[in-house]
């Protein structure tokens, strides 16, 4: 070990920890959002787990419902163990920041592992843990994250309520057995740092991991969470399991989702109907989703049908240009509305208030989500829309205000700024823009250059559009909160993978260890 001289004091929430000075790979100050909003998730969590549980003693007890049987109530309490509580699981923990923060601060804990390959990084965390005083919370363990999973899943009567996977880069590996080590109803923590990977860059890299074909488009950050999504549920759905979300966020370098893990191979099978197809015009980025399946219920049984596709011609009726074909991809909610409404007010509270430094922030992104169209996947951007046609920039006002007089549903999203969801059909959407050019008109020239700014612009509205310059797009709820992160620090990122290189001393066999472990933290 270091004299404590190479050693940097930290303080995050209630948690203080310390990490070697010569080492960026232990500690991510830009992920505190990420730690903030995670705590905050557990601890609304752990109040409808414990209720849960609650109610379940009480059939057990009574099963004759006219029998009841009063049960006191355990209040929920930080610091301490609740032997109804949480089992947590942090299969990649570094220095322990979190597990400890989770310690400290979310209420209702059974125990939780902190588990880590690295051994410097299980004797920092330990002497993290000794510090912070929660040896009798927080458990550290030495092995490789999907032996202490599938230990779990085999060798105890009880699975874990909580596993938090918090990778570097791609975390399909561990899904398998996290889920598999999951109790009934527990909750899985996923983030994702692989984002060229997820947002386009290299589609047959993310087909190698996520067994989804990504695209680069203006909703790619949104894709992104529906890939993860889609391969969530695929690993759950060879278990007779299936997922649904929580919460799915995308922020800064990363997509982070929260999902619960149930048992029904009768859920499974209605699966297919909220997985699509993605074809994506070349010319005009315009996408169109085709689902896998539909599931329609009469009033005795739940009827499963294949679709005909594709749903687009062979070129593209605005452009002129061919398809893309992407996915599949998730297309059902990406969040909980009473979770999430749980959640707002939660984080609303004084307690909140001074446990959170990134309390605005999170006021900010969560209170946009509530906002959001949830029954529209994906979204456009205006400078998108502009930039095909090579018009002239349309504030988002504008836009907005032009679709709701014409009648259809609009709002944000909070994977992008400019960024429109809206029930509007495409047509309506160029309809947007050819009025705006009308006032705006691009050049010959430019239009000389372009085939797809030709062809969309060679139509007449058939719309009647509207703008309003007084129209507001946020709502005054939303007004002096944080909705969209600026970048904090420059070269800020995910963090450097842990390798040999890094000044930190380890043996031969840590160092081949190190470099397939996930330390973004």
């Amino acid at each position: 070990m270091e004299s404590s001289s190479e050693f940097t004091e930290i303080r995050e929430g209630k948690a203080k920890i310390r990490v070697p000075s010569s080492s960026k790979v232990f500690y991510n100050p830009v992920q505190e959002f990420n730690r903030d909003l995670s705590i905050a998730v557990l601890s609304v969590f752990s109040e409808i787990h414990h209720s849960e549980k609650l109610k379940t003693r009480k059939r057990q007890r009574s099963p004759n419902e006219n029998n009841t049987i009063e049960i006191e109530p355990v209040k929920l309490e930080i610091g301490t163990q609740t032997e109804s509580g949480l089992e947590i699981l942090e299969a990649l923990a570094a220095t322990g920041l979190r597990a400890i923060r989770y310690a400290l601060e979310v209420p209702g804990v059974k125990q939780i592992y902190a588990n880590d390959i690295s051994k410097t990084a299980v004797q920092i965390m330990n002497q993290n843990i000794e510090e912070n005083n929660v040896n009798n919370l927080v458990t550290s363990t030495l092995y490789d994250a999907a032996h202490v999973m599938r230990k779990r899943q085999f060798e105890s009567e009880t699975k874990f309520d909580v596993v938090d996977l918090d990778p570097y880069g791609c975390p399909t590996n561990l899904l398998d057995p996290a889920v598999c080590s999951l109790a009934d109803n527990g909750l899985l923590l996923v983030t994702c740092t692989d984002m060229a990977v997820l947002a386009g860059n290299t589609p047959e890299s993310c087909y190698a991991k996520y067994g989804s074909i990504s695209l680069r488009s203006p909703a790619c950050h949104e894709m992104a969470l529906r890939i993860v999504l889609h391969t969530i549920t695929n690993v759950c759905t060879r278990y007779g399991r299936y997922m649904e979300p929580l919460l799915s966020i995308s922020a800064d370098f990363y997509i982070r989702v929260f999902v619960v893990i149930r048992t029904s191979p009768f859920m499974c099978k209605s699966v297919s109907s909220k997985m699509s197809t993605v074809y994506k015009c070349r010319g005009c980025n315009m996408t169109t989703l085709l689902p896998l399946g539909s599931a329609k219920s009469d009033s005795k049984n739940m009827k499963f049908n294949l679709l005909s596709g594709p749903p687009v011609d062979k070129k593209c009726e605005h452009c002129g240009f061919p398809h893309l074909v992407g996915g599949p991809i998730w297309t059902g909610p990406l969040y909980n509305t009473e979770f999430l409404s749980k959640l707002c007010n939660y984080i609303k509270t004084e307690e909140a208030e001074k446990k959170f430094n990134t309390i605005r922030r999170m006021r900010g992104m969560l209170g946009m989500m509530q906002e959001e169209l949830q029954d529209i996947p994906l979204y456009y951007t205006v400078p998108s829309l502009t930039n095909t046609v090579h018009c002239e920039a349309m504030p988002l006002r504008y836009f907005f205000s032009a679709l709701v007089g014409a009648g259809y549903r609009v709002s944000s999203s909070h994977c992008a700024q400019n960024s429109v969801k809206t029930d509007a059909p495409q047509s309506v959407v160029w309809d947007v823009i050819r009025t705006w050019v009308q006032t705006h008109p691009v050049s010959e020239k430019r239009l000389q250059d372009s085939v797809a700014a030709r062809s969309i612009l060679s139509k007449q509205p058939a719309t009647e559009i509207i703008f309003d310059k007084k129209y507001n797009t946020i709502p005054k709820s939303l007004q002096g909160l944080v909705r969209y992160q600026q970048n904090p620090a420059p070269y800020w990122g995910p963090g450097t993978k842990g390798n040999s290189k890094q000044k930190v001393i380890l043996s031969a066999t840590e160092v081949e260890s190190e470099t397939d472990i996930k330390c973004s933290k």
